[in-house]
């Protein structure tokens, strides 16, 4: 799948994931409204308005883009019907072939992360029959808890040929209360990060590149640039672009020589970008154009920093 993915960066020439975190204050009124005339205020109102926004935002990205994030949390508040609604964001961006990355961030003991990756990347032993359940192609993976928290998801993923990202620094503001703690006089993320190489190694895809990767924020460039040597061969996910603060020139060094390396996701920038000053002419029941354009806009940010590289 990690080749996969690259084949589908070099293809669209956008090294860019579109988060689908979809908040009911993001979704347009004359959807909630179509939403709710069939289901009623209800969860399960709540999950046909997420899902018919993320299908028409689907719809005006696909053929831009190689990847797509959704948040498995945005889905969860929703409970069962969020979840269906989860289900179905994954296998219609998979009929439209996008790469899916599963924001899970999940990461267990041994056996509680077996079940966690069979759910999201693997299959269960139903009778006589192999299902399987979310089937995205990766998933974000907590490594809090050790190498026994994910090693279940490589093995899942090397049976699959799927792939995951690792936690390494995050963007959020107050990732560096443990990321940057010294150990040994290094901070924690630089010891994360020669775990991810080091799984990494084992697990090469034929284009050079690990399906073992990891998630670096934007809002931190020059962690990045260290992270970047000390896991050569890994793909880093880069959240933190656009809402977050991050800029196309703050991830440079994120990439490789090679200008691969690196996905960048960008998010409520993208799917609520019809609520940005920038994007208001499109107005609401257009909002799936203003995102089309977020997406052209960020393609061409990212493009113009690595080439001033």
């Amino acid at each position: 799948m990690i080749n996969k993915l690259i084949d589908k960066i070099q293809k669209t020439g956008a090294p860019i994931v579109v988060g689908l975190d979809p908040m009911m204050k993001f979704v347009p009124d004359h959807i909630k409204k179509i939403a709710f005339e069939e289901k009623g205020e209800t969860l399960e109102g709540a999950a046909e308005a997420i899902w018919l926004y993320n299908k028409e935002i689907i719809d005006k990205v696909y053929d831009l883009i190689p990847a797509v994030k959704p948040q498995i949390a945005m889905y969860e508040q929703f409970g069962i019907p969020g979840l269906i609604a989860f289900k179905k964001t994954v296998d219609y961006c998979k009929q439209k072939d996008l790469v899916v990355i599963g924001d899970i961030k999940r990461g267990d003991i041994g056996s509680t992360s077996a079940a966690y990756a069979t759910a999201h990347v693997g299959k269960v032993q139903v009778g006589n029959n192999l299902c399987a359940g979310f089937d995205e192609d990766f998933v974000t993976v907590n490594p809090y808890l050790g190498s026994d928290g994910v090693q279940p998801f490589i093995d899942v993923c090397k049976e699959e040929n799927k792939g995951i990202f690792v936690l390494v620094k995050t963007s959020n503001p107050s990732s560096g209360e443990f990321q940057d703690r010294l150990v040994d006089g290094r901070p924690l993320y630089e010891l994360v990060g020669e775990k991810v190489a080091e799984w990494g190694s084992q697990h090469m895809g034929s284009k050079g590149y690990s399906y073992v990767g990891a998630v670096v924020g934007a809002t931190y460039p020059e962690q990045g640039k260290i992270l970047r040597k000390i896991m050569p061969n890994s793909f880093i996910l880069v959240p933190g672009y656009g809402a977050q603060g991050g800029q196309g020139k703050d991830l440079v060094h994120f990439f490789n020589e090679d200008g691969l390396g690196a996905i960048v996701n960008s998010s409520r920038g993208i799917i609520a970008a019809y609520q940005n000053e920038k994007y208001a002419k499109f107005g609401s029941v257009n909002f799936a154009d203003a995102s089309r354009q977020a997406v052209i806009d960020m393609i061409t940010d990212i493009d113009q920093a690595l080439k001033n590289k």
